[in-house]
Parts: structure tokens; sequence; C-alpha cells
């Protein structure tokens, strides 16, 4: 199943050599049920991440621990290597399950991504191992590229028990994205909006979709 529309962000063609991967395993414990499946304007969260995905991404893999929740989008799905670790298990599971070199890591709870901005990410991944967006004191390990590089780094680190994933980044090449260059390609910063929430779901609906605030 499709889910691109004549809404999601234009481009010419699939980014070379990149996969897509959507981070579904976390237990939505602050929301109470699985917030991908929840709705705005009658869009799930996971579907408004493929819109945006699917134009960009040849290979698309969502990492979770229950498959039969998105066995409807009929995309590749991949369980946890390693259950138990949070995000860096997603992280390193869709490293290891890939077939290239880089993938685009996203969390499925983050409905207005911005193809331009994922676009740029691509574009000045060049050397380095990975490239991750930072505005102020916050980074946002969850929109992020990471090669394969990264996987020695992330291997340390489970195996020292340490599972929080910028803590790998000492051990690796970054390249940050800066809040101006961001905003070149996301002027009004939703790409990193997250709903964690319901009432979080009900303001963001009442606005219908209007300015929403950066992930904090």
């Amino acid at each position: 199943m499709s889910v691109a529309s004549k809404d999601s962000n234009p481009v010419e063609s699939h980014l070379p050599g990149i996969s897509g991967i959507i981070l579904a395993g976390g237990k939505s414990s602050r929301y109470g049920s699985n917030k991908a499946l929840v709705e705005i304007n009658g869009i799930r969260l996971i579907e408004r991440v493929i819109r945006v995905m699917e134009p960009l991404f040849e290979r698309l893999i969502i990492i979770t621990n229950t498959p039969q929740d998105y066995a409807y989008l009929k995309l590749p799905m991949v369980e946890d290597l390693i259950k138990g670790l949070g995000p860096l298990g997603g992280v390193f599971t869709g490293l290891q399950s890939m077939s290239d070199d880089a993938g685009f890591f996203v969390a499925c709870d983050m409905p207005f991504l911005s193809g331009e901005l994922i676009h740029h990410m691509v574009d000045v991944l060049e050397d380095f191992d990975a490239v991750v967006p930072k505005v102020d004191w916050k980074i946002e390990a969850l929109h992020a590229i990471y090669t394969k590089h990264c996987i020695p780094a992330i291997k340390e680190l489970i195996d020292n028990k340490d599972y929080q994933v910028i803590k790998f980044f000492q051990n690796i090449r970054v390249r940050y994205l800066n809040k101006e260059e961001i905003l070149n390609f996301d002027p009004e910063m939703r790409s990193f909006f997250n709903i964690n929430r319901p009432e979080e779901l009900l303001n963001t609906t009442k606005s219908r979709i209007g300015k929403t605030k950066p992930r904090t």
C-alpha cells in the first residue's frame, strides 16, 4: 500500500544510496496507546511520515516489534535485533538490516517532515558518518542520517549497557545542522515536532496543522 499523494513533497527521483528507516518500536507509554496509528485530520501519524519519505527513498524499512500493527502498509519490517534498548536498538537494527550504506532515521510520530530539509541533509553527508540537526542545546537524534560506519560505536555502547543515542557521537564524524541552516528549508521549524500526549494531538488538530513548536 502506497500512501504517497499529491500532498507529498515532490522530488524528481529517489535519492541514491540511502534508505528510509522509520522507527516504530516505542511503547507510547506517555500517550497510552500506539500513537503511530492515531490520526491528524484523518491521516495516521506513520502514514504522514511515509507520505514524505516514499518519494525520497527507493527503500523504506519500518523497525517495529509489533509488525501486525503495520502489515497493512505493505512495507518491509524488521524487529529489533536486541530487544529493550529503546531508540538506540532501533538505529542499530536499521543499520544492520538496510542494504544501503546510509539511512535517514526518523521517529514514527513526527508528522510534519520537510522533504526539502531531508534532501539537504543527504546533500551534505559527504564523508561524514552522520548528519544530525542541532537547535541550540537540542540534538535531534531521531531525525538524522547514519551510515554503517556508526555500527562499531553503537555496538560499544550496547556492550557497555549505555543506551543513550547521542553518546556514540563522540566516536564518529558528525555533520551538525545549525538552526539558521534548518530555517532555510523549514522556516516554521515543524520537522522536529512530535506527539507524546493526547492533549498535544488535540492542540495540533485545533490549529488545523498550523504553526507548531519543535520537540523540547
